[in-house]
């Protein structure tokens, strides 16, 4: 149970990075999360189904996420929506489009080889392995982006809009590919997790958004400030795993599953209260001495 939940926080964690790139750097509440990630499943269990190699359809996968993403950047920077109905129309159109890739609501993987099944080891261990090659390449990915110039002049966008505009910075470019890049990783992390489960389902999506954004919170409440970018990384993956342990003791104790997306929002407003019940609570403690 330990190394399943490790190894769900592990794949969930490239969701939680994904989430960081809009959320936390570039300031943008993106609701096309909860469309891409269920694609990134959907396009990479049809593939597979029809005998594509699952790397490659894992790639191809994780390509919808892009164009879904690509399409909300320009709905937003060119057709000037705003943010929150551009990611709200891009989630509607995929149901549709993930109904029509898999002709069904939801698709099994039968007996179509998986991601894990190319590794030698126990399925427990493999899953555990796929997990930590998926999260150390994108975090040396995105490490590798965000020092280049272009991934300071993404930074700098999400520092300051107008700012960066001043300094020659194609801001609507960087939100852009910010948008393209995010959902990649989030429709990846949606390949990664339906080859887990087995099988992909176009209502994959609902609540995905409050698992990603409960990553980054417990992750930033479990460590202090002033870290640097690659440990903030890491924390948002050790963020993912908490809370899948936190789930799964959820479902030790008996509780009805039917709840956890109630207890999923739980644990994301404890964690969002949690720098402001610290404040009050030394704030007293200083005016009391």
């Amino acid at each position: 149970m330990i190394i399943s939940s490790i190894s769900q926080g592990l794949l969930w964690g490239v969701l939680g990075l994904g989430i960081y790139l809009t959320f936390r750097i570039l300031n943008f509440p993106d609701m096309t999360t909860e469309g891409s990630f269920p694609l990134g499943g959907a396009v990479a269990v049809t593939l597979m189904n029809a005998g594509i190699h699952p790397l490659l359809a894992t790639i191809v996968g994780a390509l919808a996420g892009c164009v879904a993403g690509l399409v909300t950047g320009l709905l937003y920077t060119k057709g000037k929506i705003p943010t929150l109905l551009a990611g709200i129309l891009v989630m509607t159109s995929c149901n549709s489009i993930m109904l029509m890739v898999m002709g069904r609501a939801n698709l099994g993987l039968l007996d179509s080889r998986t991601l894990q099944d190319l590794l030698p080891f126990a399925k427990d261990s493999n899953l555990l392995i796929l997990g930590l090659i998926a999260v150390v390449l994108v975090i040396a990915g995105l490490i590798y982006f965000l020092y280049t110039k272009l991934g300071q002049a993404y930074i700098a966008t999400g520092d300051n809009r107008d700012m960066a505009k001043s300094f020659g910075i194609n801001t609507d470019r960087m939100e852009v590919m910010g948008l393209v890049i995010s959902n990649g990783l989030i429709a990846l992390s949606g390949a990664l997790v339906s080859q887990q489960d087995g099988y992909a389902d176009v209502s994959k999506g609902i609540g995905v958004i409050v698992i990603g954004l409960a990553s980054i919170i417990i992750g930033e409440v479990l460590y202090s400030t002033g870290l640097t970018l690659l440990e903030r990384l890491i924390a948002i993956v050790v963020g993912s795993i908490f809370y899948q342990f936190l789930i799964t003791a959820v479902i030790a104790l008996g509780f009805n599953t039917n709840y956890l997306k109630l207890f999923s929002a739980l644990v994301l407003a404890i964690c969002l209260m949690v720098p402001v019940l610290k404040n009050k609570f030394f704030k007293g403690v200083t005016l009391s001495r």
